[in-house]
């Protein structure tokens, strides 16, 4: 066949269809055996030889096949693809053979077979994608549907008969072909076509089916076939000159084909480096660093950017070369490369502190390479720590993500380190929540991977600044006595540059790592002579003798030796300072040069970069210390995976020993209370949910057993580290640490043994301090919330210990032991309308409550004795069977006690009397050494002197204010409880009513009788348990403060007038008692309530003390809650507290009504601008609580909405008024909440006609300014606002509001409605252009006339000042 010209066949094979030759067989209505018969026949001819392929029949025959190969079956494709190649295989040896002969007339012979062979194989990769994808007969069909019922399986067998013998798979056929692909691209084909053009052309022919292949992503898949393809491009590049084709093809699979942008760049890679040629890698980079990408194409940009990290992270070198070009990508308006480009960065860096050559860039190697890949590396970092700026969230995480990574490096580069801890710290203040998440990422990594670890690896800055001081004073010693008087100056400015922060060279060496070491090893040996430290005070009674280990037993002290303080090593340093001090002397500076001469210049070298590696350590830790308050923030984050970053932070921090992360510790703690109980996944990765997580932490931190520690001191350890959470624990966080506490007891991660330790310091009879004992009883009555029995079978224990002599010298002891008495009653909550009792009742005879009796009565003169008192009758209460009888005799007592007759004090007397009353808190105190852990509160508080009771009185009248406000406050809370024991009594009445009607429906039928009797009755006189409730409520009402037999009766004048007298009874600790008793008898009787409640009002307008004030904000919450329409007449009054100039006043008056609000207690009428004032409060906890009340109020049906007037006009005018700029950031945040677009359309009108009543410039602004903050998303919103022109046409020449407007129109526009009102925009807006210059000019001509006027006054004034005088009329 000598007219085949293969350039003309491929261009005509482009249309199929239209493609004819001179013996096509028409296969499409051909049956099987016509087929079968072409097909046997042109296989035959090339079986027998390979040169047959130029028979115009058999080639004619093969084109005819592949034209229909839609009509084909999957057994003829594979009969067509098997002698196609082995005959092309046949013609290829042969041809090889014959190049190797040099005999050119034989081996140019197999120019066009080859062509021929080149041109079936192109055309049979594209066919048989089409004969795959056409879904023909042997195509692998859906699975059937299954079907059941009659028939089913003959249809299913019938099928299977149908179904052809040989499955046809494509997929299975490529790598072979792409085999022999490779093979022909072997050869050495500028032999046989010597112009460019034809051997161009049979390449490009060869080569055509390895790209199709790859444009297929599931073939892409297969390693096998990804591998074929890779040797093809390659061997065609290296040897076949198509380099520029294959740049070209490359480009163009990037850009439409984004699966291949990994291949792509793994197949340049395996051309660099296995076939050694990187021209085309490096033209296919500079060809990328030529491209633009606009901001909103997003496919390109992605492909191109998943290539170059590819290739980078394979090739590094190859990309730096290119580097500088790429560099342009930093700055392309496509984010994704700009993204790329910092994942090209960072691997180039990793490469380069990591090559071989050069030893992780710490050990010796070639200077100056060195220097200059330092340079390189260091620009390489400023360039990434730039784009920490980036306007692009994405690329910001992508810069911390990508320093994370370089972290884990062998090279530290400490300078670095410490820009990158800075841009960290920085990047936690990032409005976008994912790059503060990815910031705390990157300074965990930075803390794990710190190269300070010479000293053990923990980052305490007071250990730090400890070595540093020693390092000083050592290099001081070196350099001599004229040296150290310089490094005094130096020592000025060094102390200086810490607070600057001022950058250093880069920092220690292997060399200086392995000298550190030897130090290292000394203190290790001087840590061996320490005792365990996890040893308890109460372990051995043998460890009592030993005199030297005293001061180690009244502390519980922490493991690890790190904490230590080095008293020894300080004292030293001490005393050779002040040696050196007294040597100073004219000899030395003499003999100076010499000195520094004989100097070892290694010492000397390594004295220097210890203490600048001191340094750097400090700054590290001091940038880390900064960020910590912002990561505390980002632990109340609404965003959940980067809550779990902060905790990891905190946990990490704790266990490196940061001095600042017992904070963080302790605000984590709130967190047990997430209502997120869900695990979520990111990245492929299981995680945990907050309350979860949370729990792991505290169990990593505190009750994981330690490496190396018997199980006696794990256990010390354990317990000692439960106590210390307590200490100086605020409420909250003693709220947060008890559930925290339930939760773990509950799971079982709290051992036995730790509880008896627990217990065993609880009750140690040596002189512990006061911290821990207190700590031990709090955990124990934790823990008893989880499991009654940890409390139940040590009642004995705490009786004695906790109310015997140590509750009487310690009365917080005492408070935290009456609750763990408690937790006898477990912590089983009631449910609603549920008339069981699983509470534990005990006999009043019981020692225990002649305890807590004592306790109480026990003469005090400790504040601490309120709290004290208050949970001894609570636990009366909790346990009592009938608490009213003891807590009766105790009132009897104390009021025998206050009202009493005291002995007469003696002159002579006098003076011992008042050296007692200096001290009036003075008890008795644990027989400790450490006064400091003694109560700090105790010895401050101010003396309550004996005062009279009324001043108008003698001496009959004398009374103690301190014994009469320990009355009072026992007399207000047993009222309040009292209440709560009603309503169990109730409870109870009821439950056992229930029960005898259950006897008698069990009864049998003997008592149907007296059941249908019984219904009678209740028709008649009502249903029992009707009257068992309102037998109760008369009780709770007309008894306990007016019945005739009742004791607190005889309280509630007095409290009156104690409370209504604060001229007479000045002692501040007596008014604090009455009030709050006071506030305490309002809550039981309605009556009592109605007659007395404008008193507390009065008392929080005119009191002084802030505390009484708070005292009553809170308690006139509950009172609300008690009898809310007595309240309700008081709305105004409540509101006051939000204007109180004490801070805490202010915060608990804003939690009351937040409270009372959003439950529906109190009716809300006009006054939510006073809570509104509070959103742009200047304490930041005001402020935030009030933001979370206006978003729970949004919650409710239009409440913001239906309160939005009267706020804009309690902030905007009149008394009450903010600045503008205060009212503007509150209404931004109130207008956030109005979502619904039929309540925007009603806003706007309403706004609109306020205009008309306002006069004021500054209430236009601010109107005009609250319409501009709504959506106008709607029409008909716009034409409201058109409507409304008439009232605020005259208004328009004040700038402001005319700018408002104008944003108000850009709004509008913006809206992407078909519907959008354009013209009509356009029209509205030359209207108020109108209306403002006709207003600016009413403006002008109404100032123009006031200063005529002006001037006409003046002039009438003069006038009548001067009146003209009249000529004298002379008559003749």
């Amino acid at each position: 066949m000598d007219n085949f010209e293969l350039q003309e066949e491929l261009q005509a094979i482009q249309d199929v269809d239209n493609y004819s030759f001179d013996n096509e067989s028409d296969l499409s209505s051909a049956d099987a055996r016509d087929i079968n018969h072409l097909l046997e026949s042109a296989v035959d001819a090339l079986a027998h030889s390979s040169d047959n392929i130029t028979d115009p029949a058999v080639f004619d025959a093969y084109r005819s096949l592949l034209k229909h190969a839609a009509a084909l079956q999957g057994s003829h494709m594979i009969k067509i693809l098997d002698s196609i190649s082995s005959a092309y295989h046949s013609q290829l040896e042969a041809t090889v053979r014959d190049i190797d002969e040099e005999d050119q007339q034989t081996f140019m012979i197999h120019k066009a077979p080859l062509e021929m062979y080149a041109f079936l194989l192109n055309w049979f990769v594209s066919a048989a994608e089409k004969v795959k994808t056409s879904g023909d007969d042997d195509a692998p069909a859906p699975a059937p549907k299954a079907r059941r019922g009659r028939g089913g399986k003959a249809a299913a067998s019938r099928a299977a008969a149908r179904k052809p013998p040989e499955e046809w798979s494509w997929q299975d056929q490529i790598p072979p072909t792409l085999n022999l692909i490779s093979k022909v691209l072997r050869m050495k084909t500028q032999r046989i076509w010597q112009t460019s053009a034809e051997r161009e052309t049979f390449i490009n022919c060869v080569v055509r089916p390895v790209y199709h292949i790859t444009e297929n992503e599931q073939y892409m898949k297969s390693a096998d076939i990804r591998r074929g393809v890779y040797k093809a491009i390659c061997l065609a590049v290296k040897h076949q000159g198509h380099a520029l084709a294959a740049q070209i093809s490359i480009m163009q699979s990037l850009q439409y084909y984004e699966h291949l942008s990994e291949p792509m760049a793994e197949c340049l890679n395996i051309l660099a480096r296995e076939f050694d040629h990187a021209q085309l890698g490096d033209e296919i980079l500079r060809e990328i660093a030529g491209k633009t990408f606009s901001a909103q194409d997003t496919k390109g940009p992605r492909a191109f950017s998943r290539f170059l990290i590819r290739y980078a992270e394979l090739a590094p070198r190859q990309v730096l070369k290119q580097l500088s070009l790429l560099l342009a990508h930093l700055d392309s308006e496509s984010y994704p490369m700009r993204m790329a480009l910092v994942e090209v960065i960072g691997a180039i860096i990793r490469e380069l502190a990591e090559s071989p050559e050069n030893d992780g860039l710490d050990g010796p190697g070639p200077g100056v390479d060195k220097a200059k890949q330092l340079k390189q590396i260091n620009g390489l970092y400023d360039l990434l720590l730039e784009r920490t700026l980036d306007l692009s969230s994405y690329v910001r995480v992508k810069v911390l993500s990508t320093l994370a990574k370089l972290c884990d490096g062998t090279a530290k580069f400490p300078q670095q380190r410490l820009a990158m801890t800075r841009a960290a710290v920085d990047a936690l203040e990032d409005k976008a929540s994912g790059v503060r998440k990815a910031a705390v990422s990157l300074l965990v990594r930075l803390i794990l991977t710190h190269p300070y670890g010479v000293y053990g690896g923990f980052l305490s800055e007071a250990e730090w600044k400890e070595r540093y001081e020693q390092e000083s004073a050592i290099l001081a010693k070196m350099e001599g006595e004229v040296g150290k008087a310089v490094e005094r100056e130096e020592g000025e400015d060094e102390s200086q540059a810490e607070e600057e922060e001022e950058e250093e060279d880069e920092g220690l060496g292997k060399d200086e790592d392995e000298d550190m070491d030897d130090e290292e090893g000394g203190k290790k040996k001087r840590k061996k002579k320490r005792r365990n430290d996890d040893e308890m005070e109460v372990d051995d009674e043998e460890e009592e003798e030993d005199a030297d280990e005293e001061d180690e037993d009244a502390h519980m002290s922490d493991g690890s030796s790190e904490r230590k303080p080095k008293h020894s090593k300080t004292k030293a340093s001490k005393k050779k300072k002040s040696k050196r001090k007294s040597e100073l002397d004219l000899a030395a500076l003499t003999n100076e040069a010499a000195a520094l001469g004989a100097l070892n210049e290694n010492q000397h070298l390594e004295a220097k970069l210890k203490k600048k590696f001191c340094l750097d350590a400090l700054e590290f830790i001091r940038t880390v210390e900064e960020g910590m308050k912002t990561v505390q923030k980002l632990l109340a984050s609404t965003n959940k995976l980067e809550v779990l970053e902060a905790m990891e932070f905190f946990r990490v921090t704790y266990e490196y020993k940061f001095d600042a992360a017992e904070a963080g510790i302790k605000k984590m703690l709130h967190l047990i209370w997430s209502k997120d109980n869900n695990a979520t996944s990111e990245d492929g990765r299981e995680l945990k949910s907050v309350r979860s997580r949370l729990l792991e932490c505290y169990r990593t931190m505190y009750f994981e057993p330690v490496m190396n520690l018997e199980p006696k001191a794990q256990i010390n350890r354990i317990a000692k580290n439960m106590i210390e959470m307590t200490y100086n624990a605020t409420l909250a966080e003693l709220t947060s640490l008890e559930e925290m506490m339930r939760q773990l007891m509950e799971e079982g991660h709290i051992h036995e043994d730790v509880v008896n330790k627990l217990w065993q310091v609880y009750s140690s009879e040596r002189p512990l301090p006061r911290m821990q004992r207190r700590g031990a009883v709090i955990i124990l009555g934790m823990l008893a919330l989880a499991k009654r029995s940890v409390v139940a079978d040590r009642v004995e224990t705490l009786v004695k210990v906790g109310l015997g002599d140590r509750g009487k010298t310690d009365l917080t002891l005492a408070r935290y032991t009456c609750v763990a008495l408690q937790r006898l009653n477990g912590s089983v909550k009631k449910v609603k309308g549920s008339l069981l009792d699983k509470t534990l009742r005990i006999d009043m005879d019981n020692p225990l409550f002649r305890k807590l009796q004592d306790a109480i009565e026990r003469p005090c003169r400790s504040k601490e004795w309120f709290p004290m008192a208050e949970q001894a009758i609570n636990t009366v209460y909790a346990l009592g069977e009938r608490p009213d009888l003891l807590c009766g005799n105790l009132i009897k007592n104390l009021t025998k006690r206050a009202f009493g007759k005291k002995p007469t004090v003696s002159p002579s007397q006098s003076e011992t009397q008042m050296e007692k009353e200096k001290d009036p808190d003075a008890m008795d105190e644990d027989d400790e050494k450490d006064k400091d852990d003694s109560d700090a509160s105790q010895s401050q508080q101010p003396p309550a002197s004996p005062t009279k009771s009324s001043q108008g009185g003698g001496i009959k009248d004398a009374g103690d204010a301190f014994e009469l406000s320990q009355l009072l406050f026992v007399v207000g809370h047993v009222a309040i409880k009292q209440i709560v024991f009603l309503e169990l009594v109730e409870r109870e009445w009821k439950r056992q009513k229930h029960e005898k009607e259950l006897a008698a429906k069990i009864g049998g039928p003997n008592t149907t009788d007296k059941s249908k009797e019984q219904e009678e009755l209740d028709q008649v006189a009502g249903n029992a348990e009707d009257e068992i409730g309102e037998r109760i409520a008369a009780m709770r009402e007309q008894e306990l403060l007016y019945g005739s037999h009742s004791l607190l009766a005889t309280f509630g004048p007095m409290l009156v007038h104690i409370c209504g007298s604060p001229h007479k009874f000045k002692n501040r600790t007596l008014r604090m008692a009455a009030t709050l008793a006071f506030s305490k008898f309002l809550c039981v009787s309605s009556t009592f309530c109605e007659q007395n409640h404008r008193l507390l009002f009065k008392i929080l307008e005119t009191s002084k003390d802030p505390s009484i004030r708070s005292n009553i904000v809170i308690a006139l919450g509950d009172v609300a809650v008690s009898f809310s329409s007595i309240i309700d007449e008081s709305n105004d009054e409540l509101y006051k507290g939000l204007r109180d100039p004490d801070m805490v006043v202010k915060k608990n008056t804003l939690m009351v009504l937040t409270h009372l609000i959003l439950n529906g207690m109190v009716k809300v009428k006009g006054q939510m601008g006073e809570m509104a004032k509070c959103v742009e409060d200047e304490d930041e906890r005001i402020s935030d609580l009030a933001k979370l009340f206006f978003a729970e109020l949004s919650t409710k049906d239009n409440a913001i909405y239906n309160n939005l007037p009267d706020v804009i006009s309690h902030l905007s005018v009149g008394a009450h008024a903010i600045d503008e700029e205060a009212f503007q950031s509150t209404m931004k945040y109130i207008f956030t909440f109005i979502e619904k677009e039929k309540q925007a359309e009603n806003i706007v009108e309403k706004l609109c006609q306020r205009f008309r009543l306002s006069e004021e410039p500054r209430q236009w602004r601010d109107i005009a300014f609250c319409l501009s903050l709504l959506p106008f998303k709607s029409e008909r919103s716009v034409k409201k606002l058109m409507e409304g022109l008439q009232y605020y046409r005259d208004k328009l020449h004040e700038e402001a509001v005319y700018a408002r407007f104008q944003e108000i129109l850009t709004k509008a526009r913006s809206n992407k409605s078909a519907n959008k009102p354009d013209a009509e925009l356009n029209e509205f807006e030359a209207m108020l252009e109108e209306n403002r210059r006709q207003g600016a000019e009413d403006q002008d001509f109404e100032k123009s006339v006031q200063g005529r006027k002006a001037i006409a006054k003046k002039r009438a004034t003069r006038r009548s000042e001067f009146p003209p005088v009249r000529p004298a009329i002379v008559r003749v």
